[in-house]
């Protein structure tokens, strides 16, 4: 990994990108609870299947990947909307975001290698 002031600066501008997709998204979803957590999870998870697949510079990897990608998804509220759905509902919703964002990953991974 590159380990330098040019390095930093992509993440950061990387991580600044994403927030502002990730905030966008949650605008767009309205007040629909995990639907815009949902969308970027699967989403991020495509991406950074074709971004493995087709990334060739570690520069690449360190704005979209660390940067970019990992401020767009997001952990901490995918738990905090499974909560806020309750027990049954919390439950499918944390099967289907497994299963939805693997496939799209694994979807990414393929489109990445035929790009």
């Amino acid at each position: 990994m590159e380990r330098s002031p040019a390095g930093f600066l992509l993440v950061a501008l990387g991580g600044f990108v994403g927030a502002v997709a990730r905030y966008g998204a949650d605008v767009a979803a309205g007040d629909v609870t995990g639907l815009g957590t949902f969308t970027v999870n699967a989403v991020g998870s495509f991406a950074l299947g074709v971004l493995v697949a087709r990334a060739t510079t570690t520069r690449t990897q360190l704005f979209v990947g660390t940067g970019v990608l990992s401020s767009f998804t997001t952990y901490s509220t995918f738990v905090g909307d499974t909560v806020a759905l309750g027990t049954a509902t919390g439950a499918m919703y944390v099967a289907a975001s497994y299963v939805v964002g693997f496939t799209a990953a694994a979807i990414g991974l393929v489109a990445g290698r035929r790009l």
